[in-house]
């Protein structure tokens, strides 16, 4: 296992920020830690990265105690923050040089550096200072302080929260690439149809507590229901009273029903708005996505 989590707890005086936190992260997955702000995401990653203390239960980073063996686990850890943490009057590649002596690492890992510098088009801001790049440029630098030390498990906490389509492109692409090589990815994230192409499975927590654990496949089979969507011939229709709870929408043009997959054949609803007299020239269906299945657990509403 990549990381392991046993009966982890976390008090701040009187708040339980977490709750009996239990999973393990095989080697290689792509993983996803979901939830609605404050639910525990940032103060699970922090004690796994060693920057606090778990009141309760252990954490283990390819087998080392994050607590008792805190070098080995940190050196297998590249985590990238959600806030742009940074020296301002650090250049980018004095950035990196001492990230890498920091590991121990020196001048020999230069030529990663250099790579390093080329794949996130930093090249032409090495001798640029931390404190005059452009916000998009600092969370590319961060990336690369993170993946210096080449870790096997490579931590993304909210990557991609404010920056631009390119950047964030470049982002997952680059996720992807490392995924592919074998790293473990772990990553937190409020766009959750990245979560859905990205993760192979996914963790979501609410309230300091796990609510759901499983593979991204599973978690949206949990999820019953899908959307029928009509466009419509009819105007001023009557809705059947069998079908008028099961209205998410409906203007002169279009009809949108929410349907059970098991308990309300296509085939049968169909049915019942011809007898009502209800035509339509088209109609397609929307499975169900991870937003769908996150609001459900969660009994968040969508903005």
């Amino acid at each position: 296992m990549s990381i392991l989590i046993q009966q982890v707890h976390k008090y701040y005086h009187n708040l339980h920020a977490l709750s009996e936190i239990d999973f393990n992260i095989p080697q290689g997955c792509f993983f996803g830690l979901l939830g609605p702000n404050g639910a525990g995401k940032s103060t699970l990653i922090n004690i796994i990265a060693g920057l606090v203390y778990a009141t309760q239960g252990t954490i283990s980073v390819m087998g080392h105690d994050v607590r008792q063996q805190w070098r080995q686990a940190r050196q297998s850890l590249g985590v990238v923050p959600q806030e742009l943490v940074y020296d301002p009057f650090f250049t980018v590649n004095e950035l990196l040089r001492l990230q890498s002596g920091y590991f121990g690492l020196g001048r020999r890992n230069q030529p990663w550096i250099k790579e390093l510098l080329e794949i996130l088009d930093l090249s032409d801001k090495t001798k640029v200072t931390m404190g005059h790049l452009s916000g998009g440029m600092k969370r590319r630098a961060l990336i690369a302080q993170a993946l210096v030390h080449k870790p096997p498990i490579i931590v993304l906490d909210e990557p991609t929260a404010g920056v631009d389509v390119e950047l964030r492109q470049m982002i997952w692409a680059f996720s992807k690439r490392l995924h592919q090589e074998g790293h473990t990815i772990i990553l937190t994230t409020h766009y959750l149809e990245e979560a859905e192409t990205l993760c192979e499975q996914i963790a979501i927590l609410d309230q300091g507590k796990m609510i759901a654990l499983d593979t991204t496949h599973a978690l949206l089979g949990r999820y019953p229901y899908r959307m029928l969507k009509l466009n419509l011939t009819t105007q001023n229709i009557k809705i059947p009273s069998t079908l008028a709870e099961k209205v998410q929408s409906l203007t002169q043009n279009e009809l949108i029903l929410k349907l059970h997959r098991e308990h309300d054949p296509i085939g049968a609803i169909l049915e019942t708005l011809r007898d009502a007299g209800i035509h339509f020239t088209d109609l397609h269906t929307e499975e169900p996505n991870l937003e769908d299945v996150f609001i459900s657990l969660t009994h968040r509403e969508k903005s």
